[in-house]
């Protein structure tokens, strides 16, 4: 199970990780579409660009370090002693609940949809599902061998 975990944390990683890189440095295809999101809201599209990119990078850093994390041998994350399970299925609900807020802005704030990011975005919803599940059933098959 920690093989599935290390591949899907780290795929999704890398993947946002253009987005995040995009959003923070300013790409023109970023650019134009917060212009065209922020207007509906009234905002700052800098700001809203700016801010997501922030939220997108502690995401991508969320997914990395549980893929790193998977690799550890023992279950706790070494300094904090915070169980793996809760920091995977912590991270994974992160990922899920801000793709699930793309999705909105996507179907909510663009005149026209961009239909290989809500690809993307829905990949990353059922990505991080299935390990919440996996991370889940894990924990009851410990807890029931620890009765």
């Amino acid at each position: 199970m920690k093989k599935v975990l290390f591949g899907t944390n780290l795929l999704m990683g890398i993947v946002l990780s253009r987005f995040a890189i995009s959003k923070l440095t300013g790409w023109e295809i970023s650019v134009k579409a917060f212009v065209e999101m922020a207007q509906p809201l009234g905002i700052d599209p800098t700001f809203f660009r700016v801010s997501t990119g922030i939220i997108i990078s502690a995401v991508v850093i969320g997914y990395i370090l549980t893929a790193v994390f998977s690799l550890i041998k023992n279950n706790a994350i070494i300094r904090y002693h915070m169980p793996f399970s809760q920091w995977a299925t912590f991270t994974n609900l992160f990922g899920l609940l801000t793709m699930i807020g793309a999705l909105v802005a996507e179907f909510s704030l663009r005149v026209q949809p961009k239909w290989m990011l809500v690809y993307i975005a829905s990949g990353i919803v059922i990505l991080s599902v299935t390990n919440i599940f996996i991370l889940n059933k894990q924990k009851q098959i410990t807890n029931n061998y620890a009765l």
